[in-house]
């Protein structure tokens, strides 16, 4: 597997697709760039779901993450991009992404956006 930023999400076999469970990722080092200004933006993304037949396989995660560090992005948009891409790759059950942006100009952002219905766990 590359050490360098990638788009692709890599997916490896559940070992229990049968059961519902939820996990949980934070990635508290989000960097991207504000397409207006061109400074940076900071943020801590949260991803939880529900796994179906697939699992997201983390390194992948981390460098998918990273490819967006030099990108202009809406905070909505990547939010949004983030939880369109994971569910194209992994098909969960359930998802929600939670993009929680740092204040910037007095303004702090959070953006959830989800997919599918979560399982009573």
């Amino acid at each position: 597997m590359s050490t360098r930023p990638a788009r692709t999400l890599e997916i490896v076999p559940n070992p229990h697709p049968d059961r519902d469970y939820e996990v949980t990722m934070t990635v508290p080092e989000f960097t991207c760039v504000c397409p207006v200004t061109g400074q940076p933006d900071f943020a801590t993304i949260r991803i939880r779901y529900a796994p179906d037949q697939h699992l997201v396989e983390l390194k992948s995660l981390k460098l998918y993450i990273w490819s967006y560090r030099d990108q202009g992005a809406f905070h909505e948009d990547v939010t949004n991009r983030i939880l369109n891409d994971f569910v194209e790759a992994a098909r969960p059950r359930w998802i929600e992404v939670t993009g929680d942006f740092n204040v910037r100009g007095g303004i702090k952002t959070e953006v959830r956006a989800s997919h599918g219905k979560r399982p009573e766990i």
